[in-house]
């Protein structure tokens, strides 16, 4: 078995790429975020007895990092709005009960505090979403911070956390494969906006930078999580063999792209902008999550499954994609085309799913959440 601390040791020379930061929609509005992720509280919601469940059973007070009565919480990816504060609260009311069971074997629940950290990118909406905070941070047990950056660098101290979470962040990659926007590589996704799974050199650059970024994703984790400490991951994915275009978000991204190109026939952009705007989003194929998760050698891997999403099989009206949409890619849409587009982009995107509901047939396959839960191993040697 290698040593842990050489392990440790090559992750944390892992060199991610420059980031691309496009936040979702801020503030409170009708298009916010805030406002617009329903589909992603679903997701969160649904395996919250599961978090509760396995924190109870896996977090080991009596090692000597988690022996203690301040716990450091970090939510990576927090954006804005509930979602990362039901997280939040739902961790400390687990770390609560966690004592109070083990009050016996000399753990004192009754001066429990807790440090939070919500992580995002450094152009997130940080100020709405401590204005959203409840007032359980005023009562000097719960004291949050923002932490901007992005989560594919290490963002904390060595040894600094006891409990990490991240939800419905890691099908965006650190940046665009370099290849995919390049007119003479083999790699040139000339006909989509992300990767759909049809031309197999697109597949293979948004797969490398997909394993590149959760190495580094993980590298960053395991040197910040004290020994015994907990990383809880939940996110999409497809089964092997399924393709992202015969899937309804796959249709989707689909149709934006067929709506950018309408709207530079029509010449409200130009052509070449359209070919040039490749998002960067990648769904992997299980496989090859289970693959880059496997080659950790600092995380022992306690729960690796699958978990139905509670709206898998809802049929969604065409204003629910819409805002849901909108509100992710708003960002990504103004900084490459310029303000004004978005309307008129989305307006089109609207009227063409409500005249030909026949595109939707295409979502013959389905996507997939799974739920992970990480234990950085204790060393040792």
């Amino acid at each position: 078995m290698r040593n842990f601390g050489v392990v440790l040791e090559e992750m944390a020379n892992v060199k991610p790429t420059l980031i691309q930061s496009y936040p979702m929609i801020g503030g409170d509005g009708p298009h916010s975020y805030l406002r617009n992720s329903t589909y992603q509280k679903a997701a969160i919601e649904s395996v919250r007895a599961k978090i509760k469940e396995t924190i109870l059973a896996k977090l080991g007070l009596k090692t000597t990092k988690l022996d203690l009565n301040t716990y450091k919480i970090a939510d990576f990816g927090c954006s804005v709005g509930s979602n990362t504060l039901d997280v939040i609260q739902n961790i400390i009311e687990t770390l609560k009960l966690k004592h109070q069971q083990e009050e016996t074997k000399g753990n004192n629940h009754e001066h429990l505090e807790f440090h939070v950290f919500f992580n995002d990118q450094t152009d997130n909406d940080f100020n709405t979403l401590f204005k959203t905070l409840p007032r359980y941070h005023l009562d000097r047990e719960i004291f949050a911070c923002g932490v901007p950056g992005s989560f594919y660098r290490r963002l904390f101290p060595r040894n600094s956390l006891h409990i990490g979470h991240t939800s419905n962040t890691l099908v965006w990659l650190s940046t665009t494969p370099e290849d995919v926007c390049n007119r003479n590589s083999q790699a040139w996704n000339k006909n989509s906006i992300l990767c759909t799974n049809l031309v197999e050199q697109v597949t293979e650059a948004y797969r490398n930078q997909f394993k590149k970024d959760m190495r580094a994703f993980i590298a960053a984790r395991a040197q910040e999580l004290v020994p015994g400490g907990l990383m809880i991951i939940l996110g999409l994915c497809l089964p092997d063999g399924v393709q992202m275009i015969r899937t309804w978000k796959g249709v989707v991204y689909d149709m934006i792209r067929d709506c950018l190109i309408d709207m530079a026939k029509s010449g409200i952009i130009k052509e070449e902008k359209v070919e040039s705007f490749k998002l960067p989003i990648y769904f992997p194929q299980f496989s090859e999550l289970k693959e880059v998760i496997e080659q950790n050698g600092c995380f022992s891997i306690e729960v690796m499954e699958e978990v139905k999403h509670p709206m898998e099989d809802m049929p969604f009206t065409d204003g629910f994609i819409i805002s849901m949409f909108r509100a992710m890619l708003h960002g990504f849409i103004e900084e490459h085309f310029g303000g004004g587009v978005v309307d008129e982009l989305f307006d089109r995107f609207g009227k063409k799913s409500t005249r030909d509901r026949s595109i939707y047939s295409r979502a013959s396959q389905k996507d997939m959440q799974y739920f992970i839960l990480l234990k950085k191993k204790i060393d040792r040697s």
